[in-house]
């Protein structure tokens, strides 16, 4: 990912959009097809001339242009033809953001496959659910993959439509009229560089579309920020049910040789603040002057190389780090069972409603008994439960004893899988 945002990749790409402007308007009959084969075949750049020449003009695209035509020698006459800056800046940089959508979906499918196989494996490793931080119900772990795993899904589908959307040209010359260029070059052009004319440029192409690409890609690295803080609240020693990988050798504190921190998620949750960052400079680039200005150029050279690489590397860092997750099935068995198993209070109150006793009621008597075992070292739900004389007149101990079976809260969970196919 990094090779596509770098000076020499960036002015192949600018070499790529006038050559094939070049060859568009040979085909069209506008410059001397023999006058191409000489570009294409003395075409060169430096990229450290090309900073000695833009040190003088002050233009990064007019040193190019300089130092190519030093290469091309007379030719070089028919290089630029009729086109403006942003002709080949804009073209090109959709080249470098197709490109990088090419690897980003690659590491999505990569992070698709991960998921449904631990999805797959931990489909009946039975776990407490949580809402507030609470203990709630009982689901399966692989009820939880599942559903980033459907997350993940909906990201390739928004990725997908971007690159369509990304995969645009502008040949069309200064404000963007086509007045000395033939709007066939462009179309011709764009084809050879596997683009589509973008259907009305300004001298730029508009900036709402890399808005939206850097919001998908925000958007994305929010989805793998919600995994890490997931596993970061996991791994707290109090629940320890998942764990990142620790190898041997590695060292968690300078000062505390026991701990063993979630390092790797707190760094995925620092990075996506960084993509949401540059989602805002994105949106504030929209709006420039009239036909163009230059006010987004310089924040795009930030943005745009960094949160490709930056959300490319978060996706290296999320699969790595799923795919080697250590899962402690007994330490979510405890903790479903704490105090009790008071996350069974529900199937309580509602065998007592089915029974006769009313809803309030029935309310009223579970709450009190969940609430006397809550945070109590020896509180025991069920233990307190059994014993309510109330209690005993509406439920045998055999439909006692079913309301604390964790696997009748996950007899519909394979419609979900089904959903996605797994």
């Amino acid at each position: 990912m990094g090779q596509i945002w770098t000076e020499d990749y960036k002015f192949q790409t600018w070499l790529d959009v006038e050559i094939a402007v070049c060859e568009a308007q040979a085909e069209l009959g506008y410059i001397p097809p023999q006058a191409v084969e000489e570009i294409k075949a003395k075409a060169k750049f430096d990229p450290h001339r090309i900073a000695e020449i833009e040190a003088e003009v002050r233009h990064d695209v007019i040193a190019f242009l300089t130092n190519v035509n030093e290469y091309v020698g007379d030719a070089g006459r028919y290089i630029h033809l009729g086109l403006t800056s942003s002709d080949v800046l804009d073209t090109a940089l959709s080249l470098q953001l197709t490109r990088s959508l090419q690897l980003i979906l690659e590491l999505v499918e990569k992070l698709i496959q991960t998921l449904r196989y631990q999805a797959q494996q931990h489909r009946h490793t039975i776990m407490a659910g949580r809402t507030h931080g609470v203990q709630a119900e009982p689901i399966t772990f692989g009820f939880k993959l599942a559903g980033w795993l459907a997350e993940v899904m909906r990201q390739r589908e928004r990725l997908v439509n971007l690159a369509k959307m990304m995969a645009v040209g502008k040949i069309s010359g200064a404000v963007g009229t086509y007045a000395n260029v033939d709007p066939q070059v462009e179309a011709i052009a764009c084809r050879k560089l596997g683009l589509k004319p973008d259907c009305a440029s300004t001298q730029v192409i508009s900036r709402d579309r890399h808005a939206e690409f850097v919001q998908v890609i925000a958007l994305l690295g929010a989805t793998i920020e919600r995994f890490a803080t997931e596993i970061r609240h996991l791994q707290r020693t109090d629940v320890l049910e998942v764990e990142e990988y620790f190898a041997p050798g590695q060292k968690g504190s300078s000062a505390m040789p026991h701990k063993r921190n979630p390092v790797r998620s707190e760094r995925l949750t620092g990075m996506a603040r960084m993509l949401r960052g540059y989602a805002v400079t994105a949106l504030e680039n929209v709006a420039l002057w009239h036909e163009r200005d230059i006010s987004h150029s310089a924040p795009e050279r930030v943005i745009l190389p960094d949160c490709c690489i930056l959300i490319h590397f978060m996706l290296t860092e999320i699969i790595d780090l799923m795919q080697n997750l250590q899962v402690y099935p007994a330490n979510m068995e405890r903790n479903l069972f704490c105090y009790g198993g008071v996350v069974f209070s529900q199937q309580v109150l509602l065998a007592l409603v089915q029974k006769g006793m009313s809803r309030e009621e029935s309310y009223r008597l579970v709450q009190k008994y969940a609430h006397q075992a809550w945070n109590n070292p020896n509180g025991n739900f069920r233990a307190l439960i059994s014993a309510d004389p109330t209690v005993q007149q509406y439920l045998t101990p055999t439909e006692l004893e079913q309301c604390f079976d964790p696997t009748a809260h996950l007899k519909h969970l394979d419609t979900v899988y089904q959903r996605l196919g797994i």
